[in-house]
């Protein structure tokens, strides 16, 4: 009987020593976010102790839970492999500590929410950028699709409200695309050149500049031809914006006017290869009057436009229109530098490579690789290959190697030779 009292008493002891000394190991909210990628827990939950002794007495009860959480954490260089190696552990040392507890009659369980714990942070580090750039995206397009009635509405009041005004300026751009286009092509012609075509163009570049200045009269929009302000009150930024576009356009049609004039003389008095350099002065010409025309217009809506505000006002209109006109010397300086040039090249001419002789033609078969024909003051070039001193001229105006081989012959092309016109539009 004694010794059955004992061994109740050392039974009574042994479960008061595992309700104290079990404990919940678990991280703080620190820790857990940052292994948030690569933690584990796992959760012991023992039963209530019970132990019936030879009386059938209970001898000892536990009325409380009791979890045991042991983080499992990795470095960030482990692999896939280490996961499952990691899950081995957990397992073993799970069975193990159950195995150990069962002579106390505890049973260990794992969390049920400790799988999920595993697989989310993955999935999330995975996601990364990609899924927040995604996110923005939607939300943008939701928000086009929201606004896109309100953005069509506003659109048609606009169309409608400058009607006028964009109808000027489609039919200024297809015009200056249908002559420009028909200018190369009577240049590329050379001897099969259409006089009659030429007039047309230069006919419908007046009628079209005419009807242009008749229909805005009023605004004298022919004074920014000649670097003065038009009769537009009141002169905003659109209006002058405006005023600058048409300005732009009804110079380019003078430029292309004065090409068709150059077309329309009998190749007696211009040559082939004299209508290009003509052509490239009238381009180098018309550029600079592009560039100075729109000068009035904007100084004159930097000075004036803020002058209702006092002083102050008309003071930094003046320091913005001197900014102004400081930019627009350096820009005029390239501009007359390049002119400069073109007018060099107009009175010295431009021959590339020598004069072929008659055995070199005969060698080459008498035949011009670009024209089929015959040769027409033939020139050899540093490749020695042999072309029409007309036809090798309108070659380099776009290339700077032999048509056959591909050397390089000379190091700078010579625009504008071929008719061309730039669409670069000056507004400012």
């Amino acid at each position: 009987m004694k010794l059955r009292l004992q061994n109740d008493r050392s039974d009574t002891r042994r479960a008061q020593k595992l309700r104290d000394s079990s404990i919940v190991m678990q991280p703080d909210s620190s820790e857990r976010g940052a292994n948030a990628g690569n933690g584990l827990s796992l959760t012991l939950q023992p039963e209530l102790l019970t132990r019936t002794p030879a009386t059938g007495a209970a001898a000892a009860t536990n009325p409380e839970n009791i979890e045991v959480r042991v983080p499992m954490t990795s470095g960030p260089g482990e692999s896939g492999g280490g996961a499952s190696s990691r899950r081995c552990r957990i397992n073993s040392h799970g069975h193990a500590h159950s195995h150990s507890q069962s002579h106390g009659h505890h049973r260990v369980q794992h969390h049920p929410n400790s799988e999920p714990e595993l697989d989310s942070p993955d999935s999330d580090t995975d996601s990364g950028e990609p899924s927040t750039s995604v996110s923005e995206l939607r939300c943008l397009f939701r928000w086009i699709q929201k606004s896109l009635p309100f953005l069509v509405i506003l659109c048609a009041k606009l169309v409608i409200q400058h009607a006028l005004g964009l109808a000027v300026g489609v039919g200024l751009f297809t015009t200056f695309l249908y002559v420009n286009k028909n200018i190369q092509t009577q240049v590329f012609l050379q001897e099969r050149q259409s006089k009659l075509q030429s007039g047309w163009l230069l006919l419908f570049l007046i009628s079209s500049t005419l009807l242009l200045y008749y229909t805005f009269l009023t605004e004298t929009l022919y004074y920014c031809l000649i670097f003065l302000s038009p009769a537009i009150e009141p002169l905003g930024f659109w209006e002058v914006l405006w005023a600058v576009g048409v300005t732009n356009f009804v110079i380019k049609f003078l430029c292309m006017g004065m090409k068709c004039l150059i077309l329309l003389l009998p190749s007696s008095l211009v040559t082939y290869r004299a209508q290009g350099r003509w052509m490239m002065l009238a381009e180098e010409i018309g550029q600079i009057h592009q560039a100075v025309a729109p000068f009035p217009l904007w100084f004159r809506y930097l000075v004036i436009y803020q002058e209702a505000d006092g002083t102050p006002g008309l003071t930094l209109g003046v320091l913005l229109a001197l900014l102004y006109l400081i930019l627009k010397l350096l820009g005029l300086y390239a501009q007359w530098t390049s002119l400069l040039k073109t007018v060099r090249i107009f009175l010295k001419g431009e021959h590339t490579g020598s004069a072929a002789t008659r055995s070199q033609c005969s060698e080459a078969g008498d035949v011009c690789p670009i024209c089929q024909g015959e040769y027409r003051e033939p020139r050899a070039l540093l490749c020695q290959h042999i072309f029409c001193d007309e036809c090798i001229a309108l070659w380099f105006n776009r290339e700077k190697s032999c048509p056959l081989c591909r050397t390089v012959i000379t190091e700078k092309v010579y625009k504008w030779r071929d008719g061309a016109t730039s669409p670069h539009l000056q507004i400012y």
